[in-house]
């Protein structure tokens, strides 16, 4: 079995990432990751790759296998995750185009398993014996990664946001514009369908986990902007994926021990 020390989750668009990667088979108590295990080198460091949606994109983000993904990078040894994922902006100054790495985070899903200590339910559900778990969670995304990711993204001269909050929404469809105004009259800097449960399952194997979030519109028209579509954040996506895959290698490169932590 080979292991990794990093572990990236490619979002819309970003469905390939390793050149030297080798794919891994991991077998899961949750089924199957929504793609193979892909695992490679960066620097000189191990890291493991899942095209979180598939590798032709067919699974939408309400389904997702996010417990199979994380338990299977876990598996792998990861310890640390970069999960990177397109957003709408929901503010007139953050701009399509430009990275935010988002330090806190909105739950608006529903129906998404989102525990592995699944207590209580039916027979044969993994984690369904206990023990109770109640997680930790008033800061999401971890701040030595965060920092890393930052510092990436402004050596690999990326226009990128300091923190934000990510408000994530359940999907497939886009926000109204009175969800979306609602959003931005809360403060909240951008929006997602996928940043939840995947982080706090991360939390819950005690994996660090980050996200660098690609901005590709102004969610449901902001300030006027055409209301967005999915030919255009996919437009988008295509147009940056190099730029998000520099400022993740870059991290990788540069920063490994800042992102692993102590082993």
């Amino acid at each position: 079995m080979q292991t990794a020390t990093v572990g990236v989750f490619g979002g819309s668009g970003f469905y390939e990432f390793l050149d030297d990667a080798a794919e891994v088979a991991v077998d899961t108590p949750y089924g199957p990751t929504s793609s193979p295990v892909a695992v490679g080198t960066i620097g000189g460091h191990r890291v493991a790759f899942i095209a979180r949606h598939g590798r032709q994109h067919q699974y939408a983000a309400h389904r997702v296998p996010f417990r199979a993904n994380v338990w299977a990078m876990h598996h792998l040894g990861v310890r640390t995750v970069i999960a990177p994922c397109s957003v709408g902006s929901l503010q007139p100054d953050i701009r399509p185009g430009q990275l935010v790495v988002v330090d806190q985070l909105v739950d608006r899903t529903w129906g998404r398993p989102d525990t592995f200590f699944d207590v209580g339910a039916p027979e044969g559900t993994p984690g369904r014996d206990g023990p109770v778990h109640h997680q930790g969670f008033a800061n999401p995304y971890h701040p030595q990664v965060c920092a890393a990711l930052v510092a990436a993204g402004r050596r690999t001269g990326a226009v990128v946001a300091d923190g934000g909050t990510m408000v994530v929404i359940n999907g497939p469809r886009f926000s109204t514009r009175a969800e979306s105004l609602w959003f931005r009259t809360m403060g909240w800097q951008v929006v997602n369908m996928t940043g939840y449960p995947e982080a706090v399952l991360a939390a819950e194997l005690g994996l660090r986990y980050s996200t660098v979030a690609l901005v590709t519109d102004f969610d449901a028209g902001v300030d006027g902007h055409e209301p967005v579509t999915m030919e255009a954040v996919f437009a988008m996506m295509r147009a940056n994926v190099s730029l998000v895959a520099a400022v993740i290698t870059d991290a990788i490169t540069h920063d490994h021990t800042s992102l692993v932590g102590t082993v």
